[in-house]
């Protein structure tokens, strides 16, 4: 049975909220890069311009999230990620915006520092400018280990730490994350558009999830497409699969798994190492777009959807939605390896 868009709002109002993140982005045309590329049509979500540390995608969760966190008695933020992370910063400026202490576990050791101002500059600046405590920690894998082993340290001192996973991908990040499709619809519909394909990175797979479990109640002839930038595509769709699953419980709604789509293949060497594709995207959405894109997540979103239409997915008079997932800063961190 198909459930409608006011369904989907219902639903989704039945999670509270924060109001951390200023909503709704806006959807907006990227006519010069459509003319360059020759079609499809494309256009942008700007999840870069939710507001509050730079912005990011990551702030629509942490709306739902740090509710949470706040119903609990919390009295400290605990998440984590590499130097660079995204997600840690707008997690430090949240805290920070809320008045509750803020640690991050900082990973060493998944990549290797491609500049000498990698550990300093970018995100990691912005983590101390916004008052976080960093802890500095090997990379194992497991992303989520060392924070749990220091939200067990901080409640051994007597704190009350909250756990935020890393990328703030849970079930209830990706039930926040539903909300973009609630706002991608009537502003297609008010564009005059229904878009073919939502394109975006995914790698923490929370942001995928949501997008999966929204449009399958909104926008069902809308493929998500997710790129992957964790050059681990296998354990990407797994986890998609899995929060998608989890969220539409949350919300009773249908899930299906062939839904799901992860795209290999433009995640370059590594993850966090730009390639040429990625310095081409980074290079043609600024120049024609003026729109910044950074070097690990959305520089290489948009390297695989650039693959994609050279490829011929999509015909000239489809149109497809970029979904800009933020991470400016990082730029600063990468600039003498960008060749910019």
């Amino acid at each position: 049975m198909q459930i409608d868009r006011k369904s989907l709002s219902d639903r989704l109002a039945a999670f509270p909220r924060l109001g951390l993140a200023s909503l709704p982005t806006p959807l907006e045309p990227m006519k010069r890069l459509t003319s360059f590329l020759g079609g499809p049509r494309l256009w942008v979500k700007r999840e870069d311009a939710t507001g509050l540390g730079f912005g990011g995608n990551k702030l629509r969760k942490l709306d739902y999230v740090l509710h949470e966190a706040l119903a609990r008695g919390a009295d400290t933020i605990v998440s984590g990620g590499v130097v660079q992370s995204n997600s840690q910063r707008q997690v430090a400026a949240a805290a920070a915006k809320l008045g509750l202490a803020c640690h991050l576990a900082v990973y060493h050791g998944r990549l290797e520092p491609p500049t000498p101002e990698y550990r300093t500059s970018g995100n990691a600046f912005l983590n101390r400018l916004f008052g976080a405590q960093l802890h500095e920690v090997p990379w194992t894998g497991d992303r989520n280990a060392a924070i749990r082993t220091l939200v067990g340290d901080l409640e051994a001192k007597g704190h009350k730490p909250y756990f935020v996973p890393y990328g703030v991908s849970n079930a209830l990040g990706a039930v926040a994350y539903a909300t973009t499709i609630s706002e991608i619809e009537p502003q297609a519909t008010l564009l005059g558009f229904v878009p073919n394909a939502i394109v975006h990175c995914t790698g923490s797979a929370g942001t995928q999830a949501g997008l999966v479990a929204g449009a399958a109640v909104a926008m069902p002839n809308t493929r998500i497409v997710g790129i992957d930038i964790d050059a681990e595509p296998v354990r990407v769709r797994a986890d998609v699969v899995a929060f998608a699953r989890e969220a539409s419980n949350l919300l009773d709604v249908p899930f299906d798994e062939a839904a799901v789509e992860v795209v290999a293949g433009h995640a370059g060497p590594a993850y966090g190492v730009p390639h040429e594709a990625t310095i081409e995207a980074i290079r043609l959405a600024g120049q024609l777009e003026a729109l910044p894109l950074d070097p690990v997540y959305s520089g290489k979103g948009l390297a695989g959807l650039i693959a994609l239409i050279r490829q011929g997915r999509w015909r000239k008079d489809e149109d497809v939605v970029f979904l800009h997932t933020g991470g400016a800063p990082a730029l600063f961190a990468y600039q003498s390896v960008l060749g910019i």
